[in-house]
Parts: structure tokens; sequence; C-alpha cells
């Protein structure tokens, strides 16, 4: 099987593009990757999804194991078939969600045990556990499994914190084991201490990896500490793997990583703004349950070759949210993914041809400009 491999094409300062190749297709990069965390991108058909743009999704340890279970997606042949994607899929290790969704949580060095948020019943999680369940999902690229501290914390919990997930990604390494055509990934730790993030990155670079994640940020740090981070932590790692930002973000903060050398994000926003009536657009964000859109013929961007800026207006988008209608979320959602692949590739394609600063001053620049007058 041929095996996970990247390659850097072009570089316009320290912004990157470039292709992973995996056995079930290419990612282009900067690549931005939707959520389907149970097994479904919500309000979209898998070839919705891709026809958007995107070459990779991302599922999600934790809720998958809880419910239908990794042994029952891996007896129907796996997460690919069961949800009608084949396209490569990311696995996230589970342990964001274990700190911030599960009850009755009890940390030691083995790992971690706690209670569904389903259902109360009783679960554990170690760092071979996930790579087991990963394994089982049929994940192309699987993260490895650490410890992720609320914040704000204090320096000895944020430093306890990365150490013990640094024993757990060595842990992770050994238990994923020689995959040919599957990539593990090791995620760097530290919170907004950089002396801290270099000691993660370099623990994880002795232990190697096929690619190296950013992870604890876009917790409620604000964009100005995030960019500070990331003003050095794209550095700290290997050239030659891929990087990957966990869970950013909004529009001009996938603009601002991608500008400091990340390489891979992912977001539940674009899915979950439009179900809740709000749309991204070149000129900033659309809050379509506003009353000003009620007598609107307009398209929400009359640039845009979605389907719902193709065939319906601001007025009919205005309508069905306000009655419920599932249509409502079905066409914000695609309007936002597939906004954001559009940012992705005028990024590819800006970086590709050393024009990177110009697109970026564009792109700002029309945002701020703000939406369009009102009819």
């Amino acid at each position: 099987m041929p095996r996970f491999g990247f390659t850097l094409h072009a570089t316009d300062g320290t912004a990157r593009t470039g292709t992973i190749a995996t056995p079930r297709g290419e990612i282009r990069t900067p690549a931005f990757m939707p959520v389907g965390t149970a097994a479904t991108v919500k309000g979209m058909l898998p070839e919705s999804v891709r026809a958007t743009g995107a070459d990779i999704l991302l599922g999600n340890t934790y809720h998958l194991m809880l419910r239908p279970g990794a042994e029952r997606i891996e007896r129907l042949g796996g997460l690919h078939r069961f949800m009608n994607w084949e396209r490569p899929i990311l696995t996230d290790s589970g342990g964001f969600q274990v700190m911030s969704l599960a009850d009755l949580r009890k940390l030691t060095e083995e790992g971690v045990t706690f209670r569904s948020h389903i259902d109360g019943s009783r679960h554990t999680l170690t760092p071979e556990r996930s790579m087991e369940i990963q394994r089982a999902l049929g994940s192309d690229i699987v993260m490895a499994f650490d410890e992720c501290p609320a914040l704000p914390a204090d320096r000895d919990r944020i430093a306890g914190s990365m150490r013990l997930s640094m024993r757990w990604a060595r842990r992770s390494r050994d238990a994923f084991g020689d995959r040919p055509g599957h990539a593990l990934f090791g995620i760097v730790q530290g919170g907004l201490e950089r002396d801290l993030r270099t000691d993660s990155a370099e623990a994880l670079r002795e232990i190697g990896f096929d690619g190296y994640a950013i992870g604890g940020l876009a917790v409620g740090e604000g964009q100005a500490a995030m960019f500070d981070c990331l003003d050095y932590a794209p550095g700290l790692l290997p050239q030659d793997r891929p990087r990957y930002l966990m869970g950013v973000g909004k529009p001009d903060d996938i603009v601002g990583a991608v500008a400091r050398g990340v390489d891979m994000m992912d977001c539940v926003l674009p899915s979950r703004s439009g179900r809740t009536g709000q749309a991204w657009t070149r000129r900033g964000q659309v809050n379509i349950k506003n009353a000003r859109h009620a007598d609107d013929p307009r398209p929400l961007d009359e640039d845009c070759t979605c389907p719902a800026c193709r065939g319906y207006s601001r007025a009919y988008l205005h309508h069905v949210f306000r009655a419920g209608e599932m249509i409502s979320g079905m066409l914000l959602t695609w309007h936002n993914l597939h906004y954001y692949q559009q940012i992705m590739a005028g990024m590819r394609e800006a970086i590709a041809a050393g024009r990177f600063d110009e697109w970026q001053a564009a792109f700002h620049a029309l945002r701020a400009e703000g939406d369009i007058d009102p009819v």
C-alpha cells in the first residue's frame, strides 16, 4: 500500500502550499477539514461536502466510541463505508471531548476514566485504547492521545499536563505501530508558554510522527494571544511534515494561521453557524434572522456559486429560518462550507503565485467594507 507523504510545493513568507498523499486521495494544503462529529457533517450529504471542495473530513473518537461504538463501525466495514465518504478521514483522539463533555472524570498516569454524557455509562480511554478505537474506525490520519487542561490554568498545571501528554504521545506511537498508508500525528501542548511549547515540540520530534498538530489554542485565549503563539509555534515543527492547528476557526483566524505557516485546520463553525442563521461571506458575517432581509430579493453573495446563492434570495433564507424549516440549515451550511473552501483555494493559488500578501490585503479590505446596504 502507498505510504502517507507530504510534498511542499511553494512558500510565500511563512505561508505554505503543498499536497498530502494518502491511499484514499490527495489533500491540498492549506486544507480546511469540515467536522463530521458523529459520522456526518450536519445538514450535508457527503457528496455535497465534496462538491464544496473538501478533500478530507474529521471524525470524533469520543462521540463514535459512545454511539454507535467503534467495534460496530468496524463490523460494518469501517467509518468510510459507514458514512459513505471514500476520501481521507482524520479522527481526533477523544482527549479534548473527555475533558469538556464527560462527567465524573478521573485522570491518572494510565489514562482517564469517565462517565458518558449520553447515558452515564463508564468508560476508560488510554493512549492504547484511543489507538485501538481509531484503528477500528479505519481513519487515515490518527491523533495521539493527549490531555487538555481547561484554561485559564496556572503554569504548573499547564506544564504537568504537557509532560503527561508527551508520555502519552510515546505510548500512542508504540501502540500505533507500523501501518502503511495511515499516519499518526503528535500534538504540541504548553498553553501560551513559549518554553513549554518548545519543550513539547522537541519531545514530539524525538519520538517521530508523520505530522504535527498545535493543540490547546482556540480555547478562549483570544485571537491576539493565539497569533502571538502562532508567530513561533509552527516554526518549532519539521518543515517536511504537515502542521495542523486544531479547532480553528473564523475566516480571519484561518487566514492568519496560514500566514504563520499552518497547513491544516478544522472547526465546527461553518456548520454550527449555518444551523443558527449565521452566514459567512466575503464581506463578513450575515445574520439571516434580522428583519432587514425579509424583503431582500438578492442572494447572500452575488459572486458566490453555491446553491444557496445561485437559487435563493435573502428573503427566502430569512423566511425558512424563521419558519424553522430544515432547508434553512442545509442551505446556510452549504454556503458556509463553500465559502471556507473558496478561502483555502484562494490562498493556495496566491501562495503558489507569490501573491499571498496581496491576496490577504484584499481579503481584509473587502471584509472591512461590511455587508451590502439594505434594500
